[in-house]
């Protein structure tokens, strides 16, 4: 089965495959190492579709690993601002300054996994689509279709370790690269979380979840927990024309990140009401937001007082309201900041 569910998928790949801006088409020369590790990284937890415009707005600006490895920190993070797990800017950070100072990637999903933020995912993938290296890549498309051909029923996230296993058998030597891609194509297009369009998948003949009758119930789920909500409060303070931002520290959650001032809200607490400056404050509404594992109440606040000269120059800056998009506001402060700029 293992040889001809590889054969069957890369001749489907062969004429199936999505044409993406960081991808080689089939049986050609493998892209550069940086748009595989760029665009891998992008994403982690994130559609292609969100993708696409930040790989491209990217790729134009730092077109190589040394021009991303030589550019700002803070600019990086502004330009990632919009797709969200922010960890994943600052990694991308360390790890092109790792791969400059080394002079390029490695080739080994060993040597790989040694650089900043790269998982064993990561690693597989890079070095099996841009090295052509034999890897065993399982994303979430690929978890999908292995757990379905297997008919796996085993409750993630305990069925990974077979679904690797799994995966491992039908991986084959030559052609990783493309194979891993054809799996992941698989899963985006055919074997769809809901509806799978089993008439036209090309493993439809072996798929055991299919004989079974409910190819959809595969990955089987853990009942999913309810996420904490938490509140707090984000401060709009505005001066002739420029709003004041400060900067999250370097480690924890949105890091590195220009923002507007609030109360201290973290996934563990809600936050603790206390205001930047002293003076009056007017409610403006509040703004929703999703995090991985908790949801967020953000009252918005502001600022009606005169007392700026409370704010110090280490702490934040003035920024021009014409050109907020340009601070790279992570999503939730952004639906602050557009709230207050509503009731302002």
């Amino acid at each position: 089965m293992e040889d001809s569910v590889a054969a069957r998928l890369l001749a489907w790949y062969d004429a199936h495959a999505r044409v993406l801006p960081w991808r080689s088409p089939p049986g050609t020369p493998p892209p550069d190492p940086y748009r595989v590790w760029l665009s891998e990284v992008m994403l982690q937890q994130t559609t292609v579709a969100a993708v696409v415009p930040y790989f491209r707005k990217f790729t134009e600006r730092w077109p190589g690993v040394a021009d991303l490895a030589a550019a700002p920190e803070e600019t990086i993070m502004a330009a990632w601002a919009g797709l969200g797990y922010y960890s994943r800017a600052r990694n991308l950070v360390a790890c092109a300054q790792a791969v400059a100072a080394r002079g390029g990637f490695p080739e080994t999903e060993e040597e790989l996994r040694q650089l900043p933020g790269l998982g064993a995912y990561t690693a597989a993938a890079v070095a099996a689509i841009a090295f052509g290296r034999r890897a065993v890549v399982v994303d979430a498309n690929v978890e999908r279709v292995v757990a379905r051909l297997f008919a796996l029923a085993e409750p993630l996230p305990g069925v990974r370790k077979a679904i690797r296993h799994h995966a491992d058998a039908i991986t084959p030597d030559h052609r990783a690269g493309d194979f891993a891609q054809a799996m992941m194509d698989l899963g985006a297009t055919i074997c769809t979380a809901r509806d799978p369009k089993c008439l036209l998948c090309p493993l439809a003949g072996d798929c055991r979840a299919r004989m079974e009758g409910d190819p959809a119930r595969f990955p089987v789920k853990a009942p999913k927990k309810v996420r904490p909500e938490r509140q707090g409060a984000a401060y709009w303070i505005e001066r002739d024309g420029h709003v004041w931002l400060v900067r999250r520290p370097g480690k924890g959650m949105l890091g590195g990140m220009r923002a507007l001032p609030d109360d201290g809200w973290s996934a563990r607490s809600d936050g603790h009401g206390k205001q930047p400056l002293p003076g009056s404050w007017r409610g403006a509404g509040a703004v929703q937001h999703g995090f991985t594992h908790f949801s967020l109440h953000l009252a918005v606040m502001l600022y009606e007082g005169d007392r700026w000269a409370a704010l110090q120059p280490a702490d934040g800056e003035w920024w021009p309201l014409d050109t907020l998009d340009d601070a790279g506001l992570p999503t939730v402060f952004a639906k602050a900041a557009q709230r207050a700029l509503m009731e302002g």
